[in-house]
């Protein structure tokens, strides 16, 4: 195997956080750890910062990433592989080896994401060795008109709360995404459901001036709000001509 060495002025401790990697936010919010189950509610932009988390994710530890597969779930259409490809691009990184590293599936109703959920997401995540799992706007299946109300919320309930445990005994990130839809009094009970079960809640909202974050529960970090510029700090060029080498070694 061959060894990456790294210039004194590269080096640094090995993460122990996920950052997002946009300052007024890490401010605010230093990152995720092994064992969160968060809950991330915001309009359709935060998609574009879970496939910035993934490109991140895969980047090694001691250049700030996480140095790991990720297993992505799109539900109901939410997102899609071409947004992780465009977050690839922009930090001018190797896309076809990123997509070897993302098990991405797709689902669209509440009993295929609830067995998926509750089936297979332990397989995934042991066979791929993944330390991070993303479930984008986990909430639209639930939402359906064809779902029984008392039913969606005794199964949501019954799958946020399997995250939750999953997160802390599998000791990985587990991310899910809470997009706007409209405003019911199922919509209302299942936001409060999310906020119950995870044990880190963030909230991102934008108005015509201004992108603020909201970091409304967890555990150990002062809660508060952040105005932030929802820019991009790509990873050095060093960084970047090893990063390729490096993903070949992730098991």
């Amino acid at each position: 195997m061959q060894q990456l060495i790294l210039k004194p002025a590269m080096a640094r401790p090995a993460t122990t956080k996920l950052s997002f990697n946009i300052p007024d936010i890490d401010g605010l919010f230093p990152g995720f750890k092994a064992g969160d189950f968060a809950a991330v509610f915001g309009p359709q932009a935060v998609t574009s910062l879970m496939s910035q988390l993934c490109v991140r994710a895969q980047i090694p530890r001691h250049l700030g990433g996480f140095e790991t597969k990720v297993v992505f779930i799109d539900a109901a259409n939410s997102s899609s592989l071409s947004t992780i490809l465009e977050a690839a691009k922009l930090q001018q990184l190797d896309h076809d080896t990123l997509i070897e590293n993302v098990v991405h599936t797709r689902v669209y109703t509440a009993f295929r994401l609830t067995s998926l959920i509750m089936e297979e997401l332990r397989e995934a995540v042991e066979s791929s060795d993944a330390k991070l799992v993303i479930v984008s706007d986990i909430v639209a299946p639930f939402l359906s008109d064809n779902v029984d109300d008392q039913e969606a919320k005794a199964v949501y309930s019954q799958i946020m709360g399997y995250l939750a445990t999953f997160a802390k005994k599998h000791k990985v990130i587990i991310i899910a995404t809470y997009l706007p839809h409209e405003a019911t009094k199922r919509n209302y009970t299942l936001q409060e459901i999310t906020s119950s079960k995870a044990s880190t809640v963030l909230r991102f909202s934008k108005t015509p001036y201004t992108s603020e974050v909201e970091l409304e529960k967890h555990p150990s970090y002062m809660l508060g709000v952040a105005e932030y510029t929802p820019e991009i700090k790509k990873i050095t060029d060093y960084a970047a001509a090893s990063f390729g080498k490096l993903l070949t070694y992730i098991p």
